[in-house]
């Protein structure tokens, strides 16, 4: 097994020597640009550890690792259409840098890129493997956009809903970059299933210590202002908690503050997080990102993988959800 590091570094070279047209420029310009502005590179590298910790260089998955982090770049593009969002990763969006009709289309020509990216210089027979694992991932990713679309205009949204939503979402692709992984490395089915059960399960619990940085983060390490979240009234875990546990006051005050247009910032902020700390939220969402990396280290644990390679998978827990920003 190589270190974190190096599966990012080749992640990273596999997704710049992706060779596009150059005409029509207007196609292709905005797939460059939205591929080489940042991002962690954490689904392609996993992916590469993945068929590594199987018995084979990862040397093999190299395209499979661009299709994944092409396809991952696909949903952002139309994501920022439909949030109509200005910046990504502190760059303008393509939406914003061209228009929403280059984002949908350029984003539409990265899909069927990463699936083609995805059976380059495989046999059929593991081709047709390779596509039903994406296939179901990427219905996955689109249901829970879906459902994230529907919460904003609900208030009922419980707990578990919230957490299928970012199962679907967000997790299911990186359990998918390491299934994939297992499959190019072609690990017995039992292990490629434990390898996608540590990486669906470590995403929940990124994406609930996502939910808390954002309002408990420090500012200064987190890389932006905290309590964007609060300020749009977005449905994360900590919000639909405190919607359930709300009772007096505290129910009538979070009311206020969801209701209220135009609102003070630094006031609203402040009022939102004081309810979230009387309900003990912060200590809650805490509790379920514990409980998923532990079910994460607990499928982990029944991969069968040789020590060195479950000494990888649990750095790379350790790494993902030691992060502060």
């Amino acid at each position: 097994m190589r270190t974190i590091e190096e599966y990012i570094r080749l992640a990273e070279k596999a997704v710049g020597s992706i060779k596009l047209p150059k005409r029509p420029a207007g196609l292709y310009e905005p797939i460059t640009y939205g591929l080489s502005n940042g991002g962690k590179r954490l689904r392609p590298a996993l992916l590469l550890a993945a068929c590594e910790a199987a018995g084979k260089d990862c040397t093999a998955a190299l395209s499979q690792a661009a299709a994944i982090e092409m396809f991952h770049n696909f949903t952002l593009l139309h994501d920022d259409v439909m949030d109509n969002a200005d910046l990504r990763r502190g760059k303008p969006t393509v939406c914003r840098k061209w228009d929403n009709n280059t984002a949908i289309l350029s984003g539409d020509t990265m899909l069927t890129l990463a699936t083609q990216l995805l059976v380059e210089g495989v046999a059929p027979d593991k081709a047709a493997r390779l596509l039903d694992i994406f296939n179901r991932a990427a219905i996955g990713v689109y249901e829970g956009q879906q459902y994230d679309m529907e919460f904003e205009s609900r208030n009922d949204v419980t707990e578990e809903e919230y957490i299928d939503m970012i199962r679907l979402k967000t997790s299911v692709l990186l359990g998918c970059a390491a299934q994939l992984g297992a499959e190019i490395g072609d690990a017995e089915e039992q292990q490629g299933m434990a390898l996608y059960g540590f990486a669906m399960n470590l995403g929940i619990a990124f994406q609930l210590q996502d939910d808390w940085l954002d309002v408990y983060g420090d500012p200064a390490v987190f890389g932006k202002a905290t309590g964007g979240d609060i300020m749009n009234n977005k449905k994360t875990f900590l919000l639909i908690k405190a919607m359930e546990l709300a009772e007096g006051n505290d129910k009538k005050n979070l009311q206020y503050w969801l209701d209220i247009k135009d609102a003070d910032p630094e006031k609203k902020i402040s009022a939102v997080t004081a309810i979230y700390d009387s309900l003990g939220i912060g200590d809650i969402c805490q509790k379920s990102v514990e409980k998923h990396n532990a079910e994460a280290l607990r499928c982990l644990g029944k991969s069968g993988l040789t020590a060195e390679a479950a000494g990888f998978f649990e750095e790379f827990d350790r790494m993902v959800m030691n992060r502060k920003k």
